[in-house]
């Protein structure tokens, strides 16, 4: 339940300044000239209690915070950025308690699903996420902790999934998969229990517009928009040492470009990037090249 009242963001500042390595190690060392060791970094910080070893590198990791935080001010001030770094400060302070937009189906995020070839196999992937998650919750442990990605998506891919068969995969012989073993083996059955009414489409479900990858093929006139749009914000990111990414979140922009403004003007433009969620530094920067970009499509 803790909220921040305000808060720097230290990869972010590195990223509107345009640096291009924005770790928290690599910034100290380029500030401060100090190295800091990340023996730890991977290390389950669920674990309670933390062993002493890890606090004092948990410690170390934030003693030049204030440091950092007190140069990468005065970067941004120089280069006359402190006012979009303020707003993209404030926008995080705003949205911290928001819960993420959950996916329809976020088991289809799982690494390696590509090589799922058949809906029962994607039916079983979705089976040993969903206990995994489930499992993860009741422990209060990270699910990867539990059992990995990869391992899922091999089992799934593979022609039978026995215990033999699960027990073959590297993933499944970890000590906490070993440990949750009856867990994955009651998923199995479930996947296996399912009647083909149940299994997953091979493709998710549609939520907002449709991948810009295949709007060429598809959506010639959305394409048409997506050229030009895309090279306005790519030119404008480079002349203003910004990622583009962060000058204007992808989504916003493309999602213009597939149902751009009934009327195509500036403030419409505007409109609909703040609409979206795009901060004031953001629209005043990029409304009238999305504009011109998307007129000259036509």
């Amino acid at each position: 339940g803790l909220r921040p009242v305000n808060l720097f963001d230290t990869e972010l500042a590195a990223r509107l300044l345009g640096w291009p390595k924005v770790g928290l190690s690599t910034l100290v060392e380029r500030i401060a000239g100090v190295r800091l060791l990340k023996e730890h970094s991977a290390a389950d910080w669920s674990t309670r209690p933390l062993p002493a070893d890890w606090l004092v590198y948990a410690s170390l990791d934030v003693e030049l915070l204030v440091q950092l935080r007190d140069h990468l001010a005065a970067e941004l001030t120089s280069n006359g950025k402190d006012e979009w770094a303020r707003q993209e400060f404030a926008h995080l302070v705003a949205t911290a308690g928001q819960p993420r937009k959950q996916s329809a189906e976020p088991w289809r995020r799982t690494s390696g699903l590509s090589q799922v070839k058949t809906q029962q196999g994607l039916a079983l992937v979705r089976e040993l996420w969903t206990a995994r998650e489930d499992l993860a919750r009741r422990l209060d442990k990270a699910p990867s902790k539990l059992l990995i990605d990869k391992a899922i998506s091999e089992l799934a891919a593979g022609s039978s999934w026995g215990r033999h068969d699960l027990r073959a995969i590297d993933g499944f012989k970890r000590r906490n998969a070993r440990r949750f073993e009856a867990n994955w083996l009651d998923a199995i059955e479930r996947a296996r229990a399912l009647p083909k009414s149940q299994w997953p489409n091979r493709r998710p479900p549609l939520e907002g517009p449709p991948n810009w990858r295949n709007w060429e093929r598809n959506h010639p006139e959305a394409h048409a928009r997506l050229l030009p749009a895309r090279e306005a914000i790519n030119s404008l990111a480079a002349s203003l040492d910004v990622p583009p990414e962060n000058l204007l979140t992808p989504d916003y922009w493309r999602n213009l470009c597939w149902q751009p403004p009934a009327e195509l003007t500036e403030d419409a433009v505007d409109e609909a990037l703040a609409a979206q969620g795009a901060r004031p530094w953001q629209c005043e920067l990029t409304a009238a090249p999305l504009t011109e970009a998307l007129r000259s499509a036509g």
